[in-house]
């Protein structure tokens, strides 16, 4: 069971003491607290675990500080929906929202190689009023003798470079809990010229030691891919892993599924489950076409299949994109057959934002026909 206090409820007002003491002597049950800051508000959220199938709902519900309470399934307990479409969705970072309804992307180098095409990746986006980006310092790679990465040595410069470029989060992969220290130092000594959101891997996403490092800081939002042989129910487990531990801020991103099935693709692509995602939970989605679809291919249409792909995922309702581009390609350390030229930004810009508005039209046919929910 839950209890959602009112917003903003002071910790040492009347109102709270009195529901806290109640709380605290049901018998058979322990108490766990998770705050969830919004952009205007707080909510102190209560968690009811033991024996709460005879608690009276609508007892707790009376408690002076209760704004109201949420019977809570066994899966997802604090990134779960639970059926309650009231329950606060996303988070802002560094002055940049993330939620279920709105759109960021995140386009950059899948691994950062040297500084010229920082410099060119982060202005390029910077003149189209883009303030995210994907930058890769520590790469995991099936081949232990391919490049892993420049790891620590590089982030002084791509975060000045970001700071001078006013790009705000950089999605940034780390597969050991070290580098949250490394990433974290880095930014103190620079003054802190952009923000970081942490990239759990495909191969990590069920490292469930890193998951709980990663969790237990609360300084770093946390973008959790879908792991590339497993079940989507396993996989939303590992971003609960990441809730558990006291880090809430999480965006699941879908990345394709590992099968034979889905050639000539690198990935069977699984954007069909991007609502999905968003109806059992309260997790922006994200989608990343590159490594879903991982070549440059054409369709006779004349588009690109990895935008193709990328408008599949947007129109159903996709709240971020993470996109390899690179301004040589052909040079680029890891990935480059997948990723775009540069030139190709414009106009996947242009077609993700058009496809984001398709979306909220199609929400509005539906809604005018009385077919959907509010949310």
């Amino acid at each position: 069971m839950l209890a959602i206090l009112h917003p903003d409820t002071p910790l040492d007002s009347d109102a709270y003491r009195t529901t806290l003491n109640f709380l605290e002597n049901l018998p058979g049950v322990s108490l766990r607290f998770h705050e969830v800051q919004g952009a205007v508000q707080k909510l102190t959220e209560i968690y009811l675990l033991g024996d709460t199938k005879s608690l009276d709902k609508d007892e707790i519900a009376a408690l002076p500080a209760v704004e109201r309470v949420i019977r809570i399934s066994e899966d997802y307990r604090i990134l779960g929906r639970h059926k309650d479409d009231l329950r606060q969705n996303g988070f802002t970072y560094n002055d940049v929202t993330f939620n279920q309804n709105n759109l960021n992307v995140f386009a950059g180098l899948c691994a950062v190689d040297v500084q010229e095409h920082v410099d060119i990746m982060m202005r390029a986006l910077s003149e189209r009023g883009e303030t995210c980006t994907r930058m890769g310092a520590y790469k995991p790679r099936t081949n232990p003798y391919s490049f892993q990465g420049h790891g620590k040595g590089c982030l002084p410069w791509v975060f000045e470079t970001a700071g001078k470029h006013g790009i705000k989060v950089i999605a940034m992969e780390i597969t050991h809990e070290s580098h949250i220290e490394e990433i974290d130092t880095c930014l103190e000594k620079l003054g802190r010229p952009t923000g970081v959101m942490l990239q759990v891997g495909t191969r990590n996403t069920q490292n469930f030691e890193l998951l709980k490092s990663i969790g237990r800081q609360q300084t770093y939002p946390v973008l959790l891919k879908r792991g590339f042989g497993i079940t989507l129910n396993e996989s939303l487990n590992a971003a609960e892993y990441l809730a558990s531990e006291g880090n809430a801020r999480v965006i699941f991103c879908l990345r394709g599924m590992k099968t034979d099935a889905g050639q000539p693709h690198r990935n069977m692509v699984d954007f069909a489950h991007v609502p999905t995602v968003k109806r059992l939970t309260r997790m922006p989605v994200c989608i990343d076409p590159s490594h879903s679809v991982g070549t440059r291919d054409r369709a006779p249409d004349g588009l690109l299949e990895v935008t193709h792909a990328t408008a599949q995922g947007v129109i159903a309702g996709a709240n971020m994109v993470l996109a390899d581009f690179h301004p040589k390609p052909e040079k680029a350390l890891v990935d480059g057959p997948q990723a775009l030229r540069m030139e190709e930004l414009p106009a996947f810009l242009d077609d993700i934002r058009l496809c984001h508005e398709t979306w909220k039209k199609r929400r509005e046919i539906y809604s005018n026909q009385g077919g959907m929910a509010s949310v």
